[in-house]
């Protein structure tokens, strides 16, 4: 006796889906720079890492436009989600203090053996830890959401692809 399993979630056609993650990620980058040129948060290094797998996703969708290869561009998004959200997630994890962060997360100064250049260039250096939350939404940091969000692009390329096989 066969049983159907209902769909939780409509088909979503494959041009569609990669369409909506290429347009989650171009919202996720705008944001991100949005936040730092209008809201002027500067970025540690482990946000400016987030920011390559949006920025490829949407070079993704729009190449999508032009080459009829929905099956591959999807499986390449999946694959650039997953690493945004292990990304984010790490970072996420890092604010929590649940494991450090790289050693990139502090001020990088070049010495040329004077201490007074050396004193400039330190107090002229932004530093901007990355174990430090900038700002927060209902409890989540800006890598929390990228987290989610990412996890979303990634399901949603997930379905497309499944829906693709039938």
């Amino acid at each position: 006796m066969a049983y159907k399993v209902k769909r939780f979630l409509p088909p979503i056609a494959a041009g569609l889906g990669i369409l909506i993650c290429g347009g989650i990620s171009a919202s996720l980058y705008a944001s991100a720079l949005w936040f730092q040129y209008v809201g002027g948060l500067m970025p540690c290094s482990l946000c400016l890492w987030q920011r390559w797998p949006h920025i490829v996703i949407i070079f993704l969708a729009v190449i999508a436009q032009f080459v009829r290869m929905p099956r591959l561009i999807l499986t390449a998004i999946i694959i650039t989600a997953a690493i945004s959200v292990i990304l984010a997630a790490y970072h996420a994890g890092v604010e929590w203090q649940l494991w450090s962060g790289p050693g990139g997360c502090t001020a990088n100064l070049t010495s040329s053996g004077d201490l007074t250049s050396m004193t400039d260039s330190l107090l002229s250096t932004p530093v901007v830890r990355c174990d430090e939350v900038a700002w927060s939404f209902l409890g989540l940091s800006m890598a929390g959401w990228n987290t989610l969000f990412s996890l979303d692009i990634c399901l949603i390329a997930l379905i497309c692809i499944s829906d693709e096989k039938r």
